[in-house]
This record gives C-alpha cells, sequence and structure tokens, in this order.
C-alpha cells in the first residue's frame, strides 16, 4: 500500500530528516501555536516541528493521499501533529488559520510557487513566519549533482532534465520570491548537511526506486545504460570500494520571512 512512499523515504526521506532541524531552528518559531507544513510528504519536517516547539500543533498537508496516510499511520505524535490532503496553492483553511507556515524541499515543485506562496501568506498570521528550503542543485547536493554529471557525460540529450534547471533552487531565487510576495525582513541562507552512506549501494540502489526525476531516467533506460550510468558514477565518488562507507556534503537555500502586520 505504502510502496511509493516509503520509497521516497529512501531516497530522499533521509536527506529530510537532516535538514528538517536545522530549517526549524533558522524559522525562529515560537515555542506554542499552530504550525502549517506545506507539502508535508512521509512527515519529516513536521515531526521535527513538534519535537523542537514541544506546545506546538502542527498540520502537514500534500497533494499525495498515499504520503498522508503513510505519515499518519507513522506518526509518533498524533496528539499534535495530523496530515491531510491538500493542494498548496488552493489551502483549505481559513485566513490567518496558523502562527508560521513552512515547507521543505517542495517550492520548486509546485506549478505555480508564487501563487503558493499567496496562500500561505493569507493563511498565515500578521506577524507570523513563512520559511522555505530547496536543494541547491546546481552545485551543494552532491549526491543528485554527480548523478546528473554523469547522466549528461553518457547522453547529452538527457541535460535538459537535470535537476539543476528546476527553478527556486540557486542562490537568491527563494529571497527574490519572498520580496515580491511583501513579505517582511527576508532573509536567505545556505544550510548543509552530510550525509552517510554505508556501501555504494547504499547509494545507488534507491536511484532504481523510481523517486524524482532521477529516479524516472533511470528507470526508463535499458539495462545496458543503466549499467555504464552506475560505473561512470561510482568512478566519479571513487569510493574505496563498493562496501565502504563514505560521506557526502549537500546544502539547501533556506529563507524566511514575516507576514506584514501586527502580531
Amino acid at each position: 500500500m505504502f510502496g511509493d512512499a516509503q520509497a521516497y523515504d529512501r531516497f530522499m526521506g533521509r536527506w529530510s530528516r537532516l535538514v528538517a532541524p536545522l530549517l526549524v531552528d533558522f524559522a525562529d518559531l515560537p515555542e506554542s501555536g499552530r504550525v502549517l507544513d506545506i507539502g508535508s510528504g512521509t512527515g519529516s519536517l513536521a515531526f521535527a516541528i513538534a519535537s523542537k516547539r514541544g506546545q506546538s500543533q502542527v498540520t502537514g498537508i500534500d497533494p499525495s493521499h498515499e504520503y498522508v496516510e503513510y505519515a499518519n499511520r507513522t506518526n509518533p505524535l498524533p496528539e499534535r501533529v495530523s496530515f491531510q490532503p491538500g493542494d498548496a496553492q488552493q489551502l483549505d483553511f481559513p485566513d490567518a488559520a496558523f502562527h508560521a507556515s513552512l515547507s521543505l524541499l517542495v517550492f520548486n515543485f509546485i506549478p505555480d510557487a508564487g501563487m503558493a506562496l499567496r496562500e500561505a501568506r493569507r493563511v498565515t498570521r500578521p506577524g507570523g513566519g513563512i520559511t522555505a528550503a530547496t536543494w541547491d542543485y546546481s552545485d551543494g547536493m552532491r549526491m543528485l549533482r554527480v548523478f546528473w554529471d554523469a547522466v549528461v557525460s553518457l547522453d547529452p540529450g538527457a541535460e535538459k532534465l537535470d535537476e539543476k534547471n528546476m527553478p527556486l533552487c540557486h542562490a537568491g531565487e527563494l529571497a527574490k520570491l519572498w520580496a515580491q510576495s511583501g513579505l517582511r525582513n527576508v532573509d536567505e541562507q545556505p544550510l548543509e548537511v552530510t550525509m552517510r552512506f554505508e556501501s555504494f549501494a547504499d547509494y545507488w540502489e534507491p536511484f532504481l526506486l523510481g523517486q524524482g526525476p532521477a529516479g524516472n531516467y533511470v528507470r526508463k533506460i535499458d539495462t545496458a545504460r543503466r549499467e555504464a550510468l552506475r560505473a561512470d558514477v561510482k568512478r566519479r565518488l571513487s569510493p574505496a570500494n563498493e562496501d565502504a562507507p563514505f560521506e557526502l556534503p549537500a546544502r539547501v537555500w533556506a529563507v524566511r520571512g514575516t507576514v506584514p502586520g501586527e502580531a
């Protein structure tokens, strides 16, 4: 039932769990109050908010019913955290319903990010914060940068699929959107994490699960091209051997801003 959600959790969920606490700290949330998690996925950010802000009530929304069911099923704090289906571009909440709104690694996938931010501003109280983060795909997310560099070297026509071409993933882009949306005190900063992989298989096998642009690409190529890609990625990473642990750094661009008006 939860195949895709479990696959996502193995591929990117572990990264989300690393970044989520840093984003909560960056957001400078109040200790109590209602918080909205926009694009909650399998729940990493919502759980981090509830853990770090012990009197908060967190609502996560996601367009995937499967992710919502998975997050609710694995929820360790059901008395303070809940998940429901929802569209970031048309939030089903009244005006000023939340003390703060956050979003982790989602805004670059929303078809109309400006509309989603306007909705987040509408449902966040005056004086409340709106915070989001996206991967720095062009340089800072080493796991995916190595993968896409290998892909393009073997298949130049795939350059258009490279996630470095996605919007809102370069320095200054989130801050510009936040400022254009009329938010105050806009601040953008890099947040950095490091992931330990127990082996090359631990790195490579999640790419075979069909998740995200990278997983979709791997799923569509034939066995010979997949093996060639695996070999090139391994060459670029240069692990000591197949079973040797190694670490890769990653960076997100995080932005926060304040809804105008008195709290």
